[in-house]
């Protein structure tokens, strides 16, 4: 090969990185979604930390793990219970609105927090209520947060930023325990809680820096009666929404329970030292988020968002948790939780972006609270059965029931394909017109 051609070859390779690039980060150029990113990095640092924070209290107060159990389930059950009120909400009202009063409750809950336990006043029941005030906020904040970045960017780089605000909280999986880690070791637990409760200002910034013009807003919905249950009806008998939320419900409720299964694969099937399994139980959580990240890179430089890349996702998410599953050491296990979280990344992105642009703009919000639901309120009901069963037929066994349950979410996406192929199968985020009367 001549030097010329390969100058040229290296100079095709350079543009075609350079494009991918430019696709991959395309969202950001948009002010307002630039604000909001820049909010929720370092807000969900915050919350992380806080996450560690709130376990090594309570193991402190009590060293009991089913207390533990408790204070996770409360910040879930009224997720799970609520999430479809929130909905309703972030479909009524201004969604940049709400987001102030979620955010702003959500901080002060953490300051209170971090003050208990400054103080010394922190009792366990304290934990519980705000633990479960947490949670109402979550139930309101979240199914508003996702739509709001319809907003934020419209249909056509919506896949995007979607994928991006993935990224962000996988990166911050890592960041922020590891930031954690250091406080607690240098000063205590309470400035975890009052760095989280100060963060959340870095996002109610961004919302007062946000050019309101420039919001694509949707009409708001009228209040009226019904509006819950029409919701839950209007999932059921649209196809291809139906279809998303199941397959997410499958796979949020049985395969994500990794804070389950992760720590009882490293204590039963890799046996150690406590040190040992602790080192095991952050590198296998530490190679999900690695994967999460290069699965974020990859989707997010995607044109499209199909239902065939979607049962793609799913098998691959299945496949590559049964690889672990039957992975005969800690470092193979490593590598295989990698590929998992590729996947996950891929499938949620994917399921999320579909999800939206399938939806008609009256409901979006109340179809992302059902997304919400299936998502991180299944926890309540997936945590305990993985656990069950990892407890009384083996870790292997809990991973391998997450597998079957991401398989059969594919193979109902498959068999959406094939009713449907010509509705579904070609879901292109560029080409679905805008609804009469909703911004483009």
């Amino acid at each position: 090969m001549s030097k010329r051609t390969d100058t040229s070859t290296g100079g095709a390779a350079a543009i075609t990185l350079q494009r991918y690039a430019h696709r991959t980060f395309s969202s950001l150029k948009v002010r307002n979604y630039r604000l909001f990113f820049i909010g929720q990095t370092i807000s969900l640092c915050g919350t992380w930390m806080q996450s560690i924070a709130q376990a090594l209290l309570v193991l402190k107060l009590t060293g009991s793990g089913t207390a533990l159990g408790l204070v996770i389930g409360l910040q879930c059950v009224p997720v799970l219970l609520l999430a479809s009120y929130g909905g309703v909400l972030a479909d009524r009202f201004s969604k940049r609105r709400l987001l102030v009063v979620t955010q702003t409750t959500a901080g002060l809950l953490a300051l209170v927090l971090g003050v208990l336990v400054a103080t010394g006043y922190v009792r366990l029941w304290m934990v519980y209520v705000l633990a479960f005030g947490l949670g109402i906020v979550n139930a309101i904040d979240n199914p508003t947060r996702q739509t709001f970045i319809h907003e934020l960017v419209g249909r056509s780089q919506l896949g995007n930023a979607i994928t991006l605000n993935s990224l962000i909280v996988n990166m911050s999986r890592v960041v922020g325990p590891a930031i954690a880690g250091v406080i607690v070791a240098q000063f205590g637990l309470a400035p975890c809680f009052i760095v989280n409760g100060l963060s959340f200002g870095a996002v109610l910034y961004c919302l007062y820096l946000m050019d309101g013009s420039k919001l694509l807003k949707s009409k708001p919905v009228k209040a009226a009666k019904k509006q819950l249950r029409a919701g839950f009806a209007y999932a059921w008998k649209t196809p291809v929404v139906r279809d998303v939320l199941l397959m997410m419900a499958l796979v949020g409720t049985l395969s994500y329970e990794f804070s389950v299964s992760l720590p009882l694969l490293a204590h039963v099937t890799f046996p150690g030292s406590d040190a040992a399994v602790a080192a095991g139980v952050a590198l296998l959580t530490s190679m999900v988020g690695v994967g999460a990240i290069f699965g974020g890179l990859f989707t997010a430089g995607r044109r499209s968002a199909t239902m065939r890349a979607l049962t793609v996702g799913a098998f691959g998410f299945g496949v590559a948790m049964l690889l672990v599953s039957v992975s005969p050491s800690l470092f193979w296990a490593s590598v295989a939780m990698v590929i998992v979280g590729f996947f996950s990344v891929f499938f949620t992105a994917l399921a999320n972006t579909i999800l939206q642009l399938s939806s008609a703009a009256r409901m979006r919000g109340r179809m992302m609270a059902l997304w919400t639901m299936a998502f991180i309120g299944s926890t309540v009901v997936g945590g305990p059965i993985i656990g069950w069963v990892g407890q009384t037929a083996g870790p292997r066994w809990g991973l391998i029931v997450g597998a079957v349950a991401a398989l059969v979410a594919g193979g109902i996406g498959l068999k959406a394909m094939r009713n449907r192929s010509s509705e579904v199968a070609e879901l292109l985020t560029s080409s679905i017109a805008a609804e009469p009367g909703e911004p483009a």
